[in-house]
């Protein structure tokens, strides 16, 4: 990797982007990042991505496959773009089987983020303030828990993985999709010019605030890669546990199994 080494972090701190910061104020930390991009955050993740992230949401919620009838928590959800793929398509689901429709719950600690996707007159999906470290729903009371491109501004990823395994039924599925590691070493060059020079100077020019989103991609440097994250599911107590790279491994699709 082209840029410097982020500093080591004892167990009394935690890694925010490079920076090693106390553990009781990363969650702070990361609020106050998503209030400031909130407004802007949909819109940045078509330029960051060069619309790609789209491609994997529609993948992501094509492999949860909701069902009517089914309860689905949507953890660290913000403005809805994942809840609305998958309600829309348990409704495609019910259309041709019938049953009760689909309860899908977006939760998100960040209000301002919430804000942005109620704003859009969304009026099928549930929406909750929720830390995914410490969720109020009930044990065994989810069909399939999802996350997307949150677990890695969490505090504590284990966990969030152990919150997502008690609320599951058993039997229930867990998948998350997250940015990950390339997995051709050749790429790295143009992706680490692209993440730590271009991306940041998107957000100055479109948001306002290039140091948002140069947390942003210090975040994912910082997340463990695709076997040591399939790790930590396992650990988490799942089975059938697994993942699958999209687009070289700059994102991947995780998964698992209540068991």
């Amino acid at each position: 990797m082209a840029e410097q080494s982020p500093p080591p972090h004892d167990e009394e701190t935690v890694s925010f982007g490079f920076d090693a910061v106390p553990r009781a104020e990363k969650a702070k930390l990361v609020k106050g990042v998503f209030d400031r991009v909130a407004r802007n955050y949909d819109l940045m993740n078509d330029l960051m991505s060069a619309g790609l992230h789209r491609v994997w949401k529609d993948a992501f919620a094509d492999f949860v496959n909701p069902q009517p009838g089914e309860t689905i928590y949507d953890l660290a959800g913000g403005t809805g773009d994942i809840a609305r793929r998958l309600a829309k398509r348990a409704d495609k689901a019910r259309q041709r089987r019938g049953g009760r429709p689909a309860r899908i719950v977006v939760s998100d600690i960040n209000e301002d983020m919430l804000a942005a996707g109620r704003a859009r007159g969304e009026d099928t999906l549930e929406w909750t303030v929720a830390d995914a470290e410490a969720l109020p729903f009930p044990d065994a009371s989810a069909d399939a828990v999802t996350i997307a491109f949150g677990i890695r501004n969490v505090t504590d990823i284990p966990k969030v993985l152990g919150e997502a395994r008690r609320v599951l039924k058993p039997g229930g599925r867990f998948a998350c999709l997250e940015f990950s590691r390339l997995a051709v070493g050749a790429l790295e060059p143009a992706y680490d010019l692209f993440s730590f020079q271009v991306i940041p100077r998107i957000g100055r020019l479109v948001a306002d605030d290039e140091a948002a989103y140069r947390y942003l991609v210090e975040s994912i440097r910082k997340f463990p890669d695709q076997e040591a994250f399939l790790a930590l599911i396992r650990e988490a107590g799942f089975g059938r546990a697994g993942f699958r790279n999209f687009t070289a491994g700059v994102a991947a699709l995780h998964y698992g199994w209540a068991v």
